[in-house]
């Protein structure tokens, strides 16, 4: 079985994370999704983080509909920072039948060669790439283990759902219904 993996803080997950996951799915080789949960991404601050069991119930609540989609709390009883090979390797290991490939937005590509282990974690397991607005190009997207992924150009951002939460603007339509509720009722941001 092949599970593509989609690492994020998602704080909070929005209907941008749930398209592409849908569409990997949809359009490609990948059976699943995991939203892999990060308790702190080594390249981000994150002073306006929520604690991560509570991102982790607003994944679960978006898509709770979807069995095609599942997530997963893997990094959060790992060395903190987490870095992506070493919570692929972990899963690689626990899961020996499934076959891994890692979702990554455009943006992301001309970073990546700082990624700890890069070269590893693309030698053995491929990337699917979706677009992002203003990506700078990377001479990654002709490598053989790099597959580009036709997806719409989304441009939803949690930063910015965050800022009109602060706002008291509606956040309607940038996340699930679920997700909306929750942040709602439970006061987050």
């Amino acid at each position: 079985m092949k599970i593509g993996l989609f690492f994020g803080s998602f704080n909070p997950i929005h209907t941008g994370h749930l398209i592409i996951a849908n569409i990997m799915v949809e359009t490609t080789d990948l059976e699943q999704v995991w939203f892999i949960v990060s308790p702190q991404n080594p390249f981000k601050k994150n002073n306006s983080l929520l604690h991560e069991f509570d991102r982790l119930d607003m994944v679960n609540a978006a898509i709770h509909d979807n069995y095609n989609l599942r997530s997963s709390d893997i990094e959060f009883n790992m060395p903190r920072p987490s870095y992506t090979i070493d919570t692929l390797t972990y899963l690689s290991e626990k899961h020996p039948g499934k076959e891994f490939r890692l979702i990554i937005g455009q943006d992301n590509l001309k970073n990546f060669p700082k990624w700890k282990n890069a070269t590893l974690i693309l030698e053995q397991y491929p990337l699917y790439v979706y677009p992002r607005p203003h990506a700078q190009p990377s001479d990654l997207i002709s490598h053989p283990n790099v597959r580009q992924v036709e997806a719409p150009l989304i441009d939803i951002s949690a930063t910015f759902i965050r800022k009109c939460i602060e706002k008291g603007q509606s956040i309607k339509y940038l996340v699930h219904d679920s997700v909306e509720e929750m942040i709602r009722t439970k006061k987050f941001y």
